[in-house]
């Protein structure tokens, strides 16, 4: 039977969306097979915006008809009979589970002040227990001004979750945990510690930037459309509206952080103004603009527009001021499918201030044996977090650099330098809504770190002639300079390669940081997720034909590189004959490289030379090696050359559907890791959190 979890409030606008991706996140962990519900929808035709944005989640297979319960009108009709459908639909899907999240009522319009009992007898009767949520900030009787409210006292909070506990005992339902979201950040301990029941309590503080609408938010609120300015702009979120009715020397003064700018479509100066003022860095950066009224830009000022670089968006509406800025006051925030920044930002932090272990222990859930490639990317997050390192990203100029930036501090993954020039770094970061505060940012000029890195290079290449004056020139190149902060301690690891190419990325540590004793090459690995398991993939990228000598080496750094990421190394030395069957110079090689494995990692499993259907098939081992303790068990395959490897890991990728995580470096000092030019967003957060990983090791 799958273990189920409700998640419901007292009230609405509590955030459920927040917890629900966060539980949800935090299941697929330790499941393989993690369903999503919601027992009660506001219609049978609309579809539901939380049920789309939890099923949007990869790992979550599962229809949106299935999902699916009852509406607000069935129950309204005949509360049991509603009650029953819902039972009976929920079996279906907890069926298809190992875990279930419950997604309770909305507290809609139509919602009655009976809501939390009847969500308290639902969860009763699915056998879920329930999540409660509480909402942190004063909702009632508030003059809202996009979505900021005032923040509840620890003394309301504990009233609030009394009256709703009591209403959840006398339906029978089970609390499961409490969890206190939007809360005041500087009270959560005392907020926790007043809550007192025998179930686990988390408060999660606000997030302004969560309940805050989106430009796109208020491009939908009013109507409008898009005029000018970067479509991917419109998910930057809106603190504050500013009316800008007054002439231009009056509005400039009132332009606040993140505000959107409500200007009167005939009002061309204010327009260009507030244009100048986003552009300038001398003002705080706005959200947007929305031009309001049915009027059409002049030409002339559209052509003054166009021969400028302008990406804070313009919108356009015909509504008039009291109206745009009525609908633009009402907008909440919301996480959708979408709205990729904010969902993360959600999802870090749920993981920032609630205990995942607890939670998945609390709910009875052991770990999978199966390791789905989202469990194992989850568990090198939470590894990484486990002990923060500090890691170089060169490449500042790249956005991509700048938004996995933003995930990997928002989630608390590592300590962060950026390189680049601070004022360009942090003015694109805020462009792109992406929040790198926490992060440092140092010049590769810097005359004082440019000073000591050349002294230190020159000393280290003295003796292929470089000079002082060669070295100080070298040790500006980003890569140089990344390379030069491991090396001295001042980071430790680097991750670089978004923009530039694997020999500008690893060339410097070849030169500086060097190899491991013991180790003669650097290699590399790739991680293949599979559907239900983690392989190691070795060498795939670096050494184009490894000597017997070099392909033993490979294969003892992938052996320790497996046992650091808790792969159980079994290694295969892979070749196109098993045993005994084959000869020639390539099958010598794998043969000579697995005695030098044997000799020098004696507890080591290995095989070679194998075939690969021998080492990871058991029916194809079984007849060929009976008695060989890898074949058919194999988790770390050693391939004879780069063209084998790298051929191979990419059939693997696209015809079996497996996640390629790597270019993993090893062998080196200190950890080094390379980029794909092509690298997403998460290949960068992945490869930060395993070279936080390698550099633990370091120790």
């Amino acid at each position: 039977m799958a273990r189920s979890i409700y998640i419901t409030s007292a009230e609405g606008h509590t955030g459920k969306s927040t917890i629900g991706l966060g539980v949800l996140d935090a299941l697929m962990r330790v499941s393989s097979r993690v369903g999503v519900f919601r027992p009660i929808t506001r219609s049978a035709v609309e579809r539901d915006a939380v049920l789309e944005l939890l099923l949007a989640q990869d790992g979550v297979q599962l229809d949106y008809d299935d999902c699916v319960g009852v509406t607000y009108d069935d129950v309204r009709a005949d509360p049991d009979r509603a009650l029953s459908t819902i039972v009976e639909r929920f079996k279906a899907v907890e069926g298809q589970c190992d875990a279930v999240v419950v997604i309770g009522s909305d507290y809609t319009d139509v919602a009655s002040p009976a809501e939390l009992g009847y969500n308290a007898r639902v969860a009763a009767n699915l056998g879920a227990p329930v999540l409660l949520v509480l909402s942190g900030r004063d909702q009632q009787n508030q003059a809202e001004q996009l979505g900021t409210t005032t923040a509840r006292t620890p003394e309301q909070i504990v009233q609030i979750a009394a009256l709703a506990v009591s209403e959840l005992a006398a339906e029978r339902a089970e609390l499961f945990a409490v969890i206190v979201n939007r809360a005041d950040p500087d009270a959560l301990v005392e907020i926790v510690d007043s809550i007192r029941t025998a179930t686990p309590v988390w408060a999660i503080p606000e997030d302004r930037a969560l309940v805050a609408p989106s430009m796109r938010d208020v491009l939908h609120a009013v109507d409008g459309h898009l005029v000018r300015g970067a479509e991917e702009l419109l998910e930057r979120e809106a603190y504050s509206v500013v009316i800008a009715g007054m002439s231009m020397v009056n509005v400039l003064p009132r332009l606040t952080e993140r505000a959107v700018v409500v200007i009167p479509a005939d009002r061309s100066e204010v327009l260009i103004a507030t244009l100048l003022a986003a552009a300038s860095g001398t003002f705080p950066p706005l959200a947007g603009i929305v031009l309001n009224g049915p009027f059409e830009l002049p030409e002339p000022v559209l052509r003054l527009i166009d021969g400028v670089e302008v990406t804070i968006p313009i919108v356009a509406t015909d509504l008039g001021t009291y109206d745009t800025a009525v609908r633009i006051m009402g907008t909440r925030g919301r996480i959708t499918a979408e709205s990729s920044q904010r969902h993360r930002s959600a999802l870090a932090l749920f993981q920032t201030h609630v205990d995942i272990t607890e939670l998945t222990i609390e709910m009875g859930l052991a770990r999978s044996k199966v390791v789905t490639p989202l469990m194992f990317e989850y568990d090198l997050i939470g590894r990484a977090r486990a002990d923060r390192k500090h890691i170089v990203l060169p490449e500042g100029g790249d956005d991509r650099i700048l938004r996995a930036a933003g995930i990997l501090l928002a989630r608390e993954v590592a300590e962060l330098t950026i390189l680049g020039e601070e004022g360009d770094i942090r003015a694109r970061a805020d462009s792109l809504g992406v929040d790198i505060s926490a992060a440092r940012v140092v010049s590769p000029t810097d005359s004082d770190l440019v000073a000591r890195f050349a002294e230190e290079y020159a000393g280290l290449r003295a003796h292929k002639g470089v000079t002082l004056q060669q070295a100080a020139d070298t040790v500006t190149d980003v890569s140089y300079f990344g390379t030069m902060m491991v090396h001295l301690g001042l980071a430790d690891g680097m991750v670089s390669g978004a923009a530039h190419t694997t020999a500008h990325t690893i060339r410097p540590s070849f030169e500086i940081i060097k190899t491991k004793p013991g180790v003669d090459v650097v290699s590399s690995v790739f991680f293949m997720a599979l559907a239900d398991r983690v392989l190691v993939y070795g060498d795939c990228a670096v050494i184009p034909d490894p000597t017997s000598t070099q392909l033993a080496d490979i294969a003892i750094s992938s052996a320790a590189t497996a046992r650091q990421f808790g792969i159980e190394p079994r290694v295969a030395m892979l070749s196109y004959s098993t045993g005994e069957s084959g000869s020639g110079a390539d099958v010598e090689k794998v043969r000579e490289a697995t005695a030098l494995v044997r000799e020098r990692m004696p507890d080591l499993p290995v095989e070679g030379p194998i075939q690969y259907d021998a080492a990871a098939d058991a029916a194809v081992a079984k007849a060929k090696l009976p008695d060989s303790a890898v074949a058919g068990r194999a988790t770390v395959f050693v391939f004879p050359d780069l063209n084998t490897g790298n051929n191979t890991y990419k059939a693997v990728q696209r015809s079996a559907g497996a996640v390629a995580i790597g270019p993993v470096l090893q062998g080196l000092n200190k950890p080094i890791n390379d980029l794909s030019r092509g690298a997403l967003v998460d290949d960068i957060v992945n490869t930060v959190a395993i070279t936080a990983i390698q550099a633990q090791g370091q120790q």
